[in-house]
């Protein structure tokens, strides 16, 4: 029998995955492509190009400005149309470069060039940086900087997250299904970079052909192991990973490298592939296209910056008896409901859900707290949500951080169960910005007062 890992708490929501079994299917080149600067967590990029320059696909069209930050790349061939504040997936505007295709562009051939397994670790490094590289499974965290641990925290085991634990999203399966080779050397080369002796491929027990397949395919890797996973959301959740995987805890606002581990998406593990092997930055990425609302659900080879309602036509549109009433770029659970359809497409972007009015429903009506629990039951962090949300409330932000606000991973299980419908995810994301401007003022009152006595 095989074994399975599993953490404490989570829910289980329905699946939902409906595509599981479509093949990738890549699209064409749409007529414009509208590329953030912004598409990680740090500091923005800083844009290379002017109006009328021609660029080609692979090209770099903005520098990073910082250790924490990545580069952006162009991901059609064509001429820079304009540099300015563009409507960005989160729901304000901001800096972008947008390239319109021209009649003469051509996609260039990526192909394997290099064998990255016999590369220094400083030129990995190089290179996972010079791409672009950052977490594909929505975290966007730069790679660069995940793969650079001080030396005061050695790295013994790498993690691959292939959970794709989000109700209906299934690119990270195909990908896993259709790209296992590249998924695995990128674990290689990961454990190469970080020095570690043991690689786990983490996968959810609801994609049995994927763990029979690694399984198959690590059968002569001494050092490398697919671990089942019980299928319970939040599972990819970093910390509920390693616990399950490792039994390992992270400590209260530590992170996984404080126990020795770093943890990265299959999709970040393939891109490692295509920027060392074939010196492939990320201009595109599958995405999972779901919902009843579209004529053709499925997963897409989607170019970088390809605006939301391009790539919904150029996938067969929407039904035209049923519209849709909400759409959600991520999962249902940690995604967010999109308020236009000309957004790009970005580098965390794993899955567009297209619900119509049955698969949406109504939204429901908060009611009072009942005290039943069952957010303490569900929290996968062993947290007290209903007692940190009264503190948010009532703004006793320094006992929300004793409640441990700040160790909230914003997973919604909590909201999930709740009989009352709180908004308690809100309020967390909420609280942490009301205790980062508290911290932030006290920070320059402080620089301001050893200015003074200077």
């Amino acid at each position: 029998m095989t074994e399975t890992f599993a953490f404490s708490g989570g829910v289980h929501p329905p699946e939902l995955k409906k595509t599981a079994g479509c093949s990738t299917i890549e699209l064409p080149w749409p007529n414009k492509v509208v590329l953030p600067v912004s598409q990680h967590i740090g500091a923005p990029a800083k844009p290379l190009v002017a109006v009328n320059d021609k660029v080609t696909c692979g090209q770099k069209i903005a520098e990073a400005t910082g250790m924490v930050s990545a580069p952006v790349h162009a991901s059609i061939s064509g001429r820079i149309a304009g540099v300015g504040n563009f409507l960005h997936p989160f729901g304000s505007p901001a800096l972008a470069i947008v390239i319109e295709q021209t009649p003469e562009a051509e996609k260039p051939a990526f192909r394997v060039k290099n064998d990255g397994l016999l590369m220094p670790v400083d030129e990995l490094k190089k290179r996972i940086q010079d791409a672009g590289l950052v977490g594909m499974g929505g975290a966007t965290f730069p790679t660069h900087v995940k793969v650079s641990p001080p030396p005061t925290k050695p790295i013994d085991t790498v993690i691959l997250n292939g959970v794709e634990c989000e109700p209906a999203l299934t690119s990270d399966h195909r990908l896993m299904l259709e790209q296992p080779d590249k998924v695995l050397i990128g674990l290689k080369l990961l454990m190469k970079v970080l020095g570690a002796k043991n690689g786990y491929i983490g996968i959810e027990e609801n994609k049995p052909d994927a763990i029979a397949l690694f399984t198959e395919k690590c059968r002569h890797e001494s050092h490398i192991r697919v671990a089942p996973l019980h299928v319970c959301y939040p599972q990819g959740g970093e910390k509920q990973l390693i616990y399950a995987v490792l039994q390992r805890e992270v400590p209260s606002r530590g992170l996984p490298m404080d126990v020795g581990v770093v943890v990265q998406n299959v999709a970040t593990a393939a891109a490692i592939y295509d920027a060392i092997y074939m010196e492939k930055p990320v201009v595109d990425r599958i995405v999972t296209l779901a919902g009843n609302a579209v004529a053709k659900p499925g997963n897409y080879l989607v170019p970088m910056g390809m605006l939301i309602g391009d790539f919904v036509q150029a996938a067969g549109g929407f039904k035209p008896d049923r519209p849709p009433k909400k759409i959600i770029m991520g999962g249902p659970m940690m995604g967010h409901a999109l308020f236009n359809l000309q957004v790009p497409v970005v580098k965390g972007t794993s899955g567009l859900l297209c619900w119509d009015e049955e698969e949406a429903g109504e939204a429901p009506e908060p009611q009072v707290c009942i005290r039943c629990g069952r957010c303490v039951e569900g929290c996968p962090m062993r947290l007290m949500p209903s007692r940190i949300k009264g503190c948010v409330d009532f703004n006793r932000l320094e006992e929300a951080e004793r409640f441990g606000i700040g160790d909230c991973i914003e997973c919604g299980c909590c909201g999930y169960v709740c009989p009352a419908r709180l908004p308690l995810v809100q309020t967390f994301k909420l609280g942490k910005r009301r205790i980062a401007d508290v911290n932030k003022r006290k920070a320059a009152a402080d620089k301001a007062k050893q200015g003074s006595k200077a």
